[in-house]
C-alpha cells in the first residue's frame, strides 16, 4: 500500500493534515464545540494528557483567535493555555506546557501557579490507554484515567466550569456516570461525527461543576474502589443514572466509517500531504532504525542510541 492508501480509508486523517492539525483528533473537539459550545467565556484552559497536541492546538487558535492572533480573551482578561502530558510535545503558540503526571498534586500546584492563583475554567482530556483488544482491561484502564483526570480537575478547575473527557462505554459504565454527578450538575454522554461507529470510544461533556459540600480534594483518595467488585461496584434498580447519549457533528459531514476518493473535488487535484508535526521521540524509533538497517530480524543486532541522528528522517506520525 502506498502513503496515499490511509488518505483514502481515514477523510479525517487527511482532512487533518490539510488544515495544519498535528492529528485527526482536533475535529472531535470541534465538533463538540458546536454543539455544547464550549469556549464561551473560557480564559484559562487545561489540556490533560495534551501529546501529540491536536486538542491544545483546537484550544490556542479557538480562544487566542485564528487570525488575530489576540492576546485578549472575551471580558479582556489575558487567555491562558495550559497543556499537560507525561511525553515530550512539541512547542505551540500560545501554549504553556507541563511535562507532568497528572496523579500528582505538585502538577495540579503548577498548573494553578501558571493562571496565577486562578482556577480554569475548561479542562479538557483524550487521554487513552495503549489499547490491548481485551476490551474489558481497556475499558478498566480508560475508567481508571479518566478518574485520575477528574481527581486533578477537583483541584484546578473553578465552580461552575466545564470538564470534558474520552469515556468507553463498557458494561460498568454507570458506575462512571455516577461518580461524575456528584460533582456536575450536568453531565451528557456524546460521539462526535469523527469518532468511528466501530468504536466504543464516546466524550462525556460535564457542566457546571458544583462539588458535594465539604468535599476536600485530595490525589491520596481514590475515586473507586480499586478492588472493583463487580457487586459493589454495580448499580441498579433506582440508584442507577441514566445519562443522555447524543451524537453531535453536523449530519452532511463526511462519516469516519467510509472509504473516500483522493479527489473529492473536480477542480482539485490531489496532492499527498505530510503530518503536520511528526513524534518527537516515539516508542518504535529503534524498530524502523533497525528496519531501515535490515536488522529487524537478526537476534545480534546491536542496539542503538535512543536519540536518532540528524540525518535520519522522523518517522511519520500516528493518527490518533
Amino acid at each position: 500500500m502506498g502513503r496515499s492508501s490511509k488518505d483514502k480509508r481515514d477523510i479525517y486523517y487527511r482532512l487533518a493534515k490539510e488544515e495544519g492539525w498535528r492529528a485527526r483528533s482536533a475535529f472531535k473537539l470541534l465538533q463538540l464545540d458546536q454543539e455544547f459550545n464550549l469556549f464561551t467565556g473560557v480564559n484559562r484552559a487545561v489540556d490533560l494528557c495534551a501529546a501529540p497536541g491536536s486538542w491544545s492546538q483546537v484550544l490556542s487558535r479557538k480562544l487566542r483567535g485564528c487570525a488575530e492572533k489576540a492576546e485578549k480573551g472575551e471580558s479582556g482578561e489575558e487567555v491562558k493555555i495550559v497543556a499537560v502530558d507525561l511525553q515530550a510535545m512539541a512547542p505551540l503558540p500560545g501554549v504553556t506546557q507541563i511535562q507532568g503526571d497528572i496523579t500528582k498534586v505538585s502538577t495540579a500546584q503548577e498548573i494553578i501557579r501558571h493562571f496565577e492563583g486562578q482556577p480554569a475554567d475548561l479542562v479538557v482530556c483524550d487521554g487513552a490507554p495503549d489499547v490491548t483488544g481485551l476490551h474489558d482491561v481497556d475499558e478498566y484502564i480508560q475508567a481508571q484515567l479518566l478518574l485520575a483526570a477528574l481527581n486533578i480537575t477537583t483541584h484546578v478547575l473553578k465552580p461552575g466550569g466545564t470538564f470534558v473527557a474520552k469515556i468507553f462505554r463498557g458494561k460498568d459504565v454507570t458506575l462512571l456516570y455516577s461518580q461524575l454527578k456528584l460533582f456536575f450538575d450536568g453531565v451528557t454522554c456524546t460521539k462526535p461525527r469523527s469518532s468511528r461507529n466501530s468504536s466504543i470510544e464516546a466524550f462525556v461533556v460535564c457542566q457546571n461543576y458544583s462539588p458535594p459540600k465539604g468535599y476536600i480534594p485530595n490525589m491520596s483518595n481514590p475515586l473507586l474502589d480499586h478492588s472493583y467488585d463487580v457487586d459493589f461496584n454495580q448499580l441498579e434498580g433506582p440508584n442507577r443514572v441514566i445519562v443522555p447519549f447524543l451524537a453531535c457533528g453536523d449530519l452532511s459531514a463526511f462519516d469516519s466509517d467510509r472509504t473516500y476518493p483522493l479527489q473529492l473535488d473536480a477542480g482539485k487535484e490531489y496532492q499527498y500531504t505530510p503530518p503536520a508535526q511528526p513524534p518527537i521521540r516515539p516508542p518504535y524509533q529503534q524498530a524502523c532504525h533497525l528496519r531501515k538497517k535490515n536488522l529487524l530480524s537478526r537476534e545480534d543486532a546491536p542496539s542503538v542510541c535512543p536519540t536518532q541522528s540528524q540525518d535520519e528522517p522522523e518517522p511519520n506520525a500516528e493518527s490518533t
